[in-house]
């Protein structure tokens, strides 16, 4: 049996980091595959892309934004998920508030501007290729869903043909006698912090060399923040919070088992990838 050494996790509390980008300021962090933009501006502000390589998602919990991408312009809600398409793009907004954006790393520009881009220097050998699943059927457009909508699921999991969002929210502290540690053997999880406090646990693999092993983490983190969790390691988070908490998983490619569970709430608007099938 072969062993990867597993990288080291990353995270920040934005408000204790200077921002990577300014006007507006921007904190920007990634992952192997993906890239997490985020930003609080003042209603007026447009955040655009001059010609983005593939489809990213714009989540607005706050106010409500304009949204301008192949041709089309449409009003995404507060407390909505837009997928805009490749090419040219511009997201300006209607009040003040955050807005989070998440990018594939073929976002190169945003992958090496991020505050962790030295842990990915190697790039990401231990993580399965960012092959992209099919194209949406009827072809790339702006896709908004307003996340009320979609209450009575367990998890409201979109995707894209590139990216995977669970937005999901905690009314209270997690239950500590059932929580859930996992772990993934090829791809990272994001776990961005909208709202509360959370506690993210989280457990290293043992390989032969005793030297390397690691101590557990237990890592208090409030919001806004992110923390990317690395291939392998066993993790589970929960809110630690007196009121609600939200917290937005972030993974690409699209993970196929929530797929096929049924779970995604847009699957039927995107193709699965022919090896689903088999």
């Amino acid at each position: 049996m072969s062993f990867i050494q597993t990288r080291d996790a990353t995270r920040a509390f934005f408000p204790d980091t200077a921002p990577q980008e300014s006007s507006p300021d921007q904190w920007l962090m990634r992952g192997g595959n993906f890239v997490l933009a985020y930003a609080e501006v003042q209603s007026g502000t447009s955040l655009a892309r001059d010609d983005n390589p593939d489809e990213y998602f714009v989540y607005l919990p706050d106010a409500a934004a304009r949204i301008e991408a192949s041709g089309e312009t449409v009003r995404a809600e507060a407390g909505s998920l837009t997928i805009v398409p490749p090419g040219p793009s511009s997201v300006t907004l209607e009040g003040d508030g955050r807005v989070a954006r998440v990018f594939t790393s073929h976002a190169t520009d945003l992958a090496e501007a991020a505050g962790n881009a030295a842990t990915y220097a190697d790039g990401a050998p231990e993580l399965a290729p960012a092959k992209p699943w099919p194209a949406p059927a009827d072809g790339y457009r702006i896709r908004t869903y307003l996340l009320d909508d979609y209450r009575d699921r367990p998890m409201r999991l979109f995707r894209s043909s590139n990216l995977m969002i669970n937005i999901f929210d905690h009314p209270e502290p997690r239950d500590t006698t059932a929580l859930t540690p996992h772990s993934h053997a090829d791809f990272e999880q994001g776990s961005l912090a909208m709202k509360g406090t959370w506690m993210h646990h989280l457990r290293y693999p043992w390989t032969p060399d005793m030297s390397k092993w690691r101590e557990d983490q237990h890592v208090e983190m409030g919001s806004p923040s992110l923390q990317v969790i690395p291939a392998t390691v066993v993790h589970t988070s929960r809110s630690i919070s007196g009121g609600p908490a939200q917290l937005v998983d972030i993974f690409s490619p699209p993970r196929a088992d929530f797929v096929e569970k049924g779970l995604v709430c847009n699957d039927a608007e995107y193709p699965h990838p022919a090896e689903m099938a088999q």
